[in-house]
């Protein structure tokens, strides 16, 4: 009889202090560091800092399924990104997104959002604060979305939200858009430089500012910057239930960093 074989003996190794960390608290916590008063400056991390060109144009696209959205949100949600990851609560279609210094930061995004996976109520009240690191502004939000989607061309005429952009096309225009953020049925303003008028004032690069969009009604949007109302949108066939559920912040090309977002619920029409 021919002798047996001696097996490899594999030893299974223990390392301490590898488990994984509690998940993150999204509420803001009262020890937390103090944000900068709003309207302060702030600066955006550099390029390099975030992604390169070439490493941006790895695109992460169509990440989750309608079937797989959070729950609804019911009472006011918050998140101050004072953690080092983006969490489980985002879903993002690109990999430019990650969290900077206690903020969500973003740069050559081209249309592909980070996508809040919580269910939007049909009226709420949406509120971040939000800077760019470019003179040429260029900051970007979808609301009542579908949570998943991301431009499948260089024009973003495929959406499936209500688009708010705050000077947006190198610092041209303040628009509230359905869908298509070219379309002719868009609500836009023309920016001044050297403007008095708040709606008509380009981006300043590296200025904090605070955006609220809400819906009270069922079909009317609204777009605020710094307390002053910027564009309205009454929509006749308005974008709600399934498929239109979900914020998303986005971003073409500039780099942008978000803070301190909130949800509240505004009950029902």
């Amino acid at each position: 009889m021919a002798p047996l074989r001696r097996l490899p003996l594999v030893l299974g190794i223990a390392v301490a202090g590898c488990l994984p960390a509690d998940p993150p608290d999204f509420v803001r916590d009262a020890g937390a560091p103090k944000k900068p008063p709003r309207g302060s400056a702030k600066s955006v991390p550099d390029a390099g800092r975030l992604l390169s060109r070439a490493d941006a144009a790895e695109r992460v696209v169509g990440k989750g399924s309608a079937g797989d959205a959070g729950p609804l949100v019911t009472e006011a949600f918050k998140d101050d990104f004072a953690r080092g990851e983006l969490g489980p609560e985002w879903n993002p279609t690109s990999n430019v997104w990650r969290i900077e210094e206690g903020r969500l930061c973003g740069r050559g995004a081209r249309n592909h959002p980070v996508w809040f996976r919580r269910r939007l109520p049909v009226n709420a009240r949406i509120e971040f604060d939000v800077t760019s690191g470019s003179p040429d502004g260029d900051i970007k939000a979808e609301v009542w979305g579908d949570g998943r989607s991301a431009a499948t061309g260089t024009s973003y005429d495929d959406a499936t939200s209500y688009l708010v952009i705050l000077g947006g096309w190198k610092n041209q225009l303040n628009v509230l858009a359905r869908l298509n953020e070219h379309g002719r049925d868009r609500k836009e303003i023309r920016l001044v430089p050297g403007s008095e008028d708040p709606r008509t004032q380009p981006v300043v690069e590296g200025k904090s500012y605070h955006v609220e969009i809400a819906r009270a009604d069922g079909h009317t949007v609204t777009f605020t910057v710094d307390d002053t109302p910027i564009h309205e949108l009454s929509d006749p066939a308005p974008l709600s239930g399934p498929g239109h559920e979900h914020f998303g912040f986005n971003d073409w090309e500039v780099p942008v960093c978000f803070d301190d977002f909130e949800v509240t619920p505004l009950g029902n029409p």
